[in-house]
């Protein structure tokens, strides 16, 4: 068994967890670490009514990737380190570099944890809030736009409790420094100008109110599931990844329903996954309250506290000899 770690130099410490259970269980690992390709890993792809042939050269060795069982899509930064002098064809470099591993990774005629287009497709939020609702899940009430009119009636509808998010990962880069947009709450001053939602729609959401927060980790058809007192904090109390770092270590175990573990598991499989973490809030009043997915989200801390076995789980779906889900890909044609 070979396996295709898809991944950049700099990712963290689950590359080697999941590796050593790889390795624990016989298998080799190649570990493509993307944002050095196209100027410090070679790859060719050659096609004939012969057959095809792949050859990945990496300082590790060199590799024929039509011997690779399995691919674990875990990181992607390809074209990193182009050089800025290329000037004016920087882009299309980029662009080109970026489009032709896409394509080499997808081409790979073995499983993939998890294929490209439904990582790509759950990237979608829209689409993961229709699913839930039609498998039953309890969702927030969510608004994304950008109409300031739809905006204030929303914000009237939740009675003006109500929090404001980005779809995905988003940070502003001032004088180099990163500066993240995690949740936040609106409230009726905030509205007074909306002329910014022309040039960038939000995620608008009713405010819910936490007693508990959920990391669902999904892998294959296992559940595991941790819990934070994201309350305990004044900082953490609307978005817990404002101290990610000071609740590291006060992450516990949490036991889902049985029905609502079978709603994700089948949510995840619609969405084409069999790697997913997903988000949820639990109220004072014990509701259990769904509110993403994240195809490729992290996973490492968890490990630590409560000490959930993922990597193992991973290695395991990788290799075949834990349960995989059973996705139907022809369905999407007829959007589930």
């Amino acid at each position: 068994m070979n396996v295709l770690i898809i991944t950049r130099s700099d990712d963290n410490a689950c590359i080697e967890t999941v590796s050593s259970e790889l390795h624990h269980r016989g298998a080799n690992t190649i570990r493509l670490n993307t944002d050095r390709y196209p100027d410090l890993v070679q790859l060719s792809c050659e096609y004939d009514h012969k057959g095809n042939r792949r050859i990945l050269k990496t300082d590790k060795g060199q590799y024929h990737l039509d011997e690779i069982t399995a691919v674990w899509y875990r990181r992607f930064n390809a074209g990193a380190s182009l050089p800025v002098q290329l000037g004016d064809t920087h882009a299309a470099s980029l662009q080109e570099t970026r489009r032709t591993l896409f394509g080499a990774i997808a081409a790979l005629p073995c499983f993939h944890l998890d294929p490209l287009e439904s990582v790509r497709r759950t990237d979608h939020k829209e689409l993961q809030l229709d699913y839930a609702l039609k498998l039953g899940l309890d969702i927030p009430k969510t608004l994304v736009s950008n109409d300031p009119v739809e905006v204030l009636e929303f914000f009237e509808s939740v009675n003006g409790k109500m929090v404001t998010k980005m779809q995905h990962s988003f940070a502003i880069y001032r004088e180099g420094i990163e500066n993240v947009v995690f949740t936040n709450v609106i409230n009726r001053k905030d509205l007074d100008d909306l002329s910014g939602l022309r040039f960038c729609p939000m995620t608008f959401q009713e405010h819910i109110e936490k007693k508990l927060e959920l990391r669902v980790t999904v892998v294959g058809q296992k559940v595991m599931t941790a819990a934070i007192d994201s309350q305990r904090q004044d900082n953490t109390a609307v978005d817990w990844r404002r101290d990610g770092v000071g609740l590291i270590d006060c992450w516990t175990n949490y036991q889902l329903p049985v029905e609502v573990e079978q709603k994700l598991l089948r949510l995840t499989a619609k969405l084409g996954l069999n790697y997913a973490a997903c988000d949820f809030i639990v109220t004072p009043e014990d509701r259990l309250v769904f509110l993403e997915v994240n195809a490729v989200g992290e996973f490492f801390w968890l490990e630590k506290s409560p000490g959930l076995t993922i990597s193992a789980a991973i290695a395991g779906v990788l290799l075949g000899v834990e349960q995989r889900q059973n996705i139907d890909f022809t369905a999407w044609e007829n959007h589930i």
